[in-house]
């Protein structure tokens, strides 16, 4: 078992950012975390596919914020994707339900690779996050499709240091396999992803990305932390493996030579579409 530093659920609302995006914020009484933490409630309720409850609170591109009190955070959360319906309409259904019990502002984006490349997760995030940005997001989470957080506690809003929130995955008998695991789902602030430029677009196929960008983190100064393992856990959907990137280990190797020129300031790719759904905003791309 690993060590990691982490931060109790005691601890947990005052290590957050509290920042919303202009007008977020009504004239209305703040909204109460407390319960969130002292319940630290386990929501994992199957099948995933079954109907959002109150679909109608929801607004056009997947965007939310509770209605009774003022929100004290705003969130993107940017998944990437192609070819995984039946996951999407689990994790939209899933998501949606969980992410309103915890009463933030969120608003979800699903980044499609429109074309037959080699799928390139951290690209596709790179260009979520662009989209986020213009919208001035001041969080970002990143998040796969096939993860589905489990406590309510485990709230979906930054921490002053880039977080890792999938520390204590079922696959993995929840614990941590290595400390500079910094992949599956994790929350970062919109001024430290700028910071390190983002992601590396250079990660076609399976693998890679995640320790890089823990990588680009360590290189300036920023230490990641964890949420405490009773409250960071997931369960992850069977699903098929992306082929691995035979180049993998000497982009990792050789990153640092690419920190500052490869990632958000170096994005290319053509946008096909961007479609406000009923429950998502979908930026459809070919890269």
């Amino acid at each position: 078992m690993i060590y990691y530093e982490n931060i109790s659920v005691d601890d947990i609302y005052g290590s957050l950012v509290k920042k919303t995006v202009k007008n977020a914020t009504a004239e209305k009484v703040n909204c109460d975390y407390r319960e969130l933490f002292e319940k630290n409630q386990y929501f994992y309720k199957p099948p995933f596919s079954k109907e959002i409850l109150n679909s109608a609170e929801i607004s056009s591109g997947g965007e939310y914020s509770p209605e009774n009190c003022s929100p004290l955070f705003s969130v993107a959360i940017i998944v990437p994707y192609r070819k995984r319906a039946n996951q999407l309409k689990a994790f939209l259904n899933y998501m949606h339900n969980f992410l309103r019990k915890q009463s933030i502002h969120y608003k979800i984006f699903i980044v499609e690779q429109a074309d037959s490349k080699a799928f390139n997760r951290a690209k596709l995030f790179n260009i979520g996050a662009k989209y986020a940005l213009k919208e001035n997001f001041p969080c970002l989470i990143m998040q796969d499709v096939d993860l589905m957080p489990l406590k309510l506690a485990n709230i979906y809003v930054c921490t002053e240091r880039p977080r890792h929130m999938s520390s204590a995955l079922d696959s993995f008998r929840f614990n941590l396999p290595y400390f500079g695991l910094f992949g599956g789902a994790v929350a970062i602030t919109s001024d430290v992803f700028i910071h390190v430029n983002g992601f590396s677009n250079m990660f076609q196929g399976w693998g890679g990305e995640d320790d890089d960008l823990y990588a680009r983190l360590v290189h300036k100064g920023y230490k990641i932390i964890r949420f405490d393992s009773s409250v960071a856990q997931y369960t992850m959907l069977s699903h098929a493996k992306e082929s691995p990137n035979p180049d993998r280990i000497n982009y990792l190797r050789s990153g640092y030579l690419r920190f500052d020129t490869d990632g958000l300031n170096s994005l290319v790719y053509t946008e096909r579409a961007i479609k406000p759904m009923e429950l998502y905003t979908n930026i459809s791309v070919e890269i």
